[in-house]
């Protein structure tokens, strides 16, 4: 079957051309659009992490470039929250010492449980978990930084809330408190409390405290249990002297602490 050569060959090649110059447009316009989509996320910035974000030091229509000095938001992840404490070196030392003796027993193998006292003085309602003890000590103070996860769905932790910690890290089967208000200091500084021997009368020995817990000392020398310490009317009573010791709650202290006469007590 022979071509029937109905155009001329100059006419086709320019059919074929004309044809081949539409398909390069087009992809010339999908490229083009292609890239007025790039150049449009280009003006969307996605955060890495969810969160909330406070006031923007930018305003609509100003200029901003890349790696500027100023950031234009800032995210703060609040739930869950990270919060930092610091723990004296001294104190590290005295724990990992206190484990190899065996004074102290480890918590449990899991991560250390954490609790918060808030600002006002109220404990905050959830536990959180130690995440990890900085294993750089710093040189200005001289302590560690340990960093708790706190679980925060009402937002009640917010970035920069001053808070107290407690972490439990060990266990003392044979540790003792005593109030501190029942522990003074004598001429040489030392601390001493005010106790009831089994003949009723009274001795000042010479205790060791370790660190303070809530409102008691914990002390590890100068007290056994079963000793009568002395709480109230301590400046009344000196040593040898003849005492009638009653025994109270931490609850009848209350009304002796806002004025009730003194009268000697454990």
């Amino acid at each position: 079957m022979s071509e029937a050569r109905a155009v001329s060959q100059q006419d086709y090649d320019n059919a074929v051309a004309a044809q081949d110059q539409a398909a390069a447009d087009v992809a010339s316009a999908r490229a083009a659009l292609e890239t007025a989509r790039i150049n449009l996320a280009y003006t969307r910035m996605f955060a890495p992490i969810s969160g909330r974000t406070g006031r923007s030091s930018v305003t609509e229509g100003a200029l901003v470039g890349a790696n500027q000095a100023n950031a234009l938001v800032v995210i703060q992840q609040l739930d869950p929250i990270y919060v930092d404490a610091t723990q004296a070196s001294t104190v590290l030392l005295h724990l990992q010492r206190a484990f190899s003796e065996g004074q102290l027993k480890k918590a449990g193998d899991a991560q250390a449980e954490a609790k918060l006292i808030l600002e006002d003085g109220s404990p905050y309602p959830l536990t959180g978990k130690l995440q990890f003890t900085e294993v750089t000590v710093d040189p200005g103070t001289g302590s560690v930084t340990l960093r708790a996860v706190f679980p925060n769905p009402q937002n009640i932790l917010l970035p920069g809330m001053f808070v107290r910690e407690r972490l439990e890290e060990g266990v003392n089967e044979r540790g003792l408190l005593v109030p501190q208000r029942a522990v003074g200091h004598n001429s040489r500084g030392e601390a001493t409390v005010t106790i009831v021997g089994d003949d009723n009368k009274a001795a000042v020995r010479v205790v060791k405290t370790d660190r303070a817990i809530d409102d008691q000392w914990l002390v590890s020398e100068g007290v056994a249990p079963g000793d009568k310490v002395i709480m109230v009317g301590i400046q009344a009573v000196r040593p040898g002297s003849v005492v009638h010791p009653h025994e109270v709650t931490p609850d009848e202290l209350k009304p002796a602490a806002a004025g009730s006469p003194p009268q000697p007590q454990k």
